[in-house]
């Protein structure tokens, strides 16, 4: 198991390792599994890469992001070019029913609301968004409306955790009530954690998945 020293030294160094950020200006502290993201980001895609890149690494257990987002000048837009913009970006992908997406700009914060029937929509919304210039942080309030529920949900999830975890399936337990999925037991990584909330994510039917696993 590694120290709080440790893990906020591989923290800080997969922060220098991510492209996508300038850790300069980012913060590092860890207390028993849990990491605390300080300091300061040009954009709301460089946090969101910070926080992703923490999870990355072996150890961490949560993250408590406490990043703030400071435009730059020339990054600043109004709301209304936000959300011309927000607009522009969910027609275009063609993974995204925009008809079915409703937008609200506050103070270069996005709050995205609607329904959609795959959670993999629903995400992609948020992608489609992210990047863009003057975005100071992003609120999904898209809902996943379920369009198949079946006793088979159940071992279709445990089935592709199987084929994705690098541990034991055994040791994760896979609970369905309607379009509800319950995951509890313990997992070695992150990554394995990942992989069975994507696994549960992706069973038709689904709207809801309960993370209750422990990362060992």
């Amino acid at each position: 198991m590694k120290t709080n020293l440790e893990l906020q030294s591989d923290v800080s160094d997969e922060l220098q390792f991510e492209p996508a950020l300038d850790p300069a200006e980012i913060g590092v502290s860890a207390t028993d599994g849990i990491v605390t993201l300080s300091g300061k980001a040009k954009s709301y895609a460089e946090k969101w890469a910070a926080v992703r890149a923490t999870e990355r690494v072996g150890g961490v257990k949560a993250v408590v992001d406490e990043i703030e987002v400071l435009l730059p000048y020339t990054y600043h837009r109004t709301d209304e070019d936000i959300a011309r913009a927000v607009l522009n970006a969910l027609q275009w992908d063609v993974v995204v029913p925009d008809d079915r997406i409703k937008v609200h700009v506050e103070n270069g914060w996005i709050i995205l609301k609607g329904t959609v029937d795959h959670k993999f929509q629903q995400t992609s919304a948020e992608d489609a968004i992210r990047n863009l210039a003057g975005v100071r942080g992003i609120t999904n309030h898209i809902k996943v409306k379920p369009t198949v529920v079946s006793s088979e949900v159940k071992t279709a999830i445990e089935n592709a955790i199987r084929r994705a975890a690098e541990s034991d399936v055994k040791q994760i337990q896979v609970d369905v009530s309607g379009s509800k999925v319950i995951l509890r037991g313990k997992v070695h990584s992150w990554k394995e954690r990942n992989e069975a909330t994507r696994a549960a994510w992706s069973a038709p039917g689904v709207a809801e998945v309960q993370d209750e696993m422990l990362i060992a």
